[in-house]
């Protein structure tokens, strides 16, 4: 009995560190692909062709809220875990419940930059920075609308099947990613915003 049951240890190792290192590999990926289009906003970045610059289009407080938004869904996401590890399935649904509520709130707001940057006459097909500019931000704003789909399908598994142990790598790689959007964030924060305002 004891015998069989390190085998089966061993085995949920071996596919922990499977997934995990599966898990890795596609956001190395995903990093390879940021970093792309990061080199393509920073050629095409002084590209206005004549329209509006950054600075013309940026506003700071509202960006700020942004982040400040997506850094809190960040934090919040982080106490799922300590949830789970706690065994308490009722606060690791609340954290990310409000981990939806704020990543929602982040891509509405981004959303809504775009709409008013289109409707002002500034959309993508306006210049090589505002392309750029799109496809970066834009592409970044997608994985938080899948993150955010992502989280609803943990939520259902976990209300339905409690932490069980696939229940809980799964959040783990769900955290990974979630704090990779918060980290792809704070580059583009920092490199388009900042530097686009300066």
């Amino acid at each position: 009995m004891t015998q069989t049951h390190e085998t089966l240890s061993a085995e949920h190792r071996t596919e922990d560190t499977a997934t995990l290192f599966g898990f890795w590999m596609y956001l190395m990926s995903d990093f390879i692909l940021f970093a792309a289009l990061f080199a393509v906003y920073a050629v095409f970045r002084s590209n206005t062709f004549g329209g509006p610059i950054g600075s013309d289009i940026f506003k700071p407080t509202f960006v700020l809220t942004e982040t400040i938004i997506l850094l809190s869904s960040s934090f919040v996401c982080g106490i799922s875990i300590l949830a789970a590890r706690a065994g308490s399935v009722h606060a690791t649904i609340l954290s990310l419940i409000a981990t939806i509520a704020l990543g929602a709130s982040f891509v509405g707001l981004e959303y809504s930059e775009f709409a008013r940057l289109i409707s002002q006459g500034s959309g993508p097909s306006r210049s090589g920075f505002l392309s750029a500019y799109f496809t970066l931000v834009g592409s970044h704003g997608l994985h938080v609308t899948l993150g955010l789909f992502w989280a609803l399908a943990l939520i259902i598994a976990i209300a339905r099947y409690k932490l069980t142990r696939s229940n809980m790598r799964k959040l783990v790689l769900f955290n990974i990613f979630w704090h990779f959007l918060d980290i792809i964030w704070v580059f583009i924060f920092s490199i388009v915003y900042l530097l686009g305002i300066i």
